[in-house]
């Protein structure tokens, strides 16, 4: 074979690798301004519930689709949408799951609390769902008010049996229609869900000792399956 038919060959060779790399041009790198980064960083107070020496694992709160993202969530009437160009630190029931254990450690009044997948020999779960977590506008220039509901459920680690519910929620009106006024208004009111579900879980779980029984829940009967 020819220099010349080797040339045209590896012509003929990288002519479709150079069209896919100009294909994806367009691809690679932000086409726009990356989104402004913001931390939930509520302030946790005292406490009014007692020391216990029992320990607790938070599962990863649970949550709809909507919220299974980095961005900040806001509703107009039946409306749901998301901030542009901003987002939260890191994915909503991530972040979420570290500010509960980060509650119970600052209150100082537990034995041990960890992530569920830290693998904590825990007494108690706490399972959070997480029903709203937005801004709420009622009008396109007035600001808005942050809603946070937040579901927790204490459960026996082994039976999976609830003791008790609680639903914690708690709305904050931002000081001006603005992202920055918005997540001061999400910091006070994520802060004040949290610290009343540190309150009534130390209340309440008392350890493995406390059993379904003794809250007046009746736990749900499981359906036997077909042996095959």
């Amino acid at each position: 074979m020819t220099s010349k038919m080797h040339s045209r060959r590896a012509l003929l060779m990288a002519a479709p690798a150079t069209l896919v790399l100009a294909g994806c041009g367009g691809l690679i790198g932000p086409s726009s301004a990356p989104p402004q980064i913001y931390m939930l960083e509520p302030h946790f107070g005292p406490v009014d519930a007692p020391n216990v020496n029992w320990q607790l694992s938070v599962t990863r709160p649970d949550a709809a689709d909507v919220y299974d993202t980095e961005r900040l969530v806001i509703e107009r009437g039946q409306i749901m949408d998301y901030y542009a160009d901003a987002q939260w630190a890191d994915q909503t029931e991530t972040l979420l799951q570290r500010l509960i254990v980060e509650a119970f450690e600052k209150s100082g009044r537990i034995a041990a609390v960890a992530r569920d997948r830290e693998g904590l020999h825990a007494d108690v779960l706490l399972q959070v769902e997480v029903r709203n977590f937005l801004a709420r506008y009622d009008s396109d220039s007035g600001a808005p008010t942050i809603l946070v509901e937040l579901v927790a459920k204490l459960v026996t680690p082994q039976a999976r049996m609830v003791i008790a519910t609680l639903d914690a929620r708690h709305e904050e009106a931002a000081t001006a229609n603005s992202i920055a006024a918005a997540v001061v208004a999400f910091n006070s009111a994520i802060g004040a869900a949290l610290e009343e579900i540190v309150a009534w879980t130390l209340r309440t779980g008392g350890g493995n000792a406390a059993a379904p029984a003794d809250t007046g829940i009746v736990a749900p009967r499981h359906r036997r399956g077909r042996r095959h």
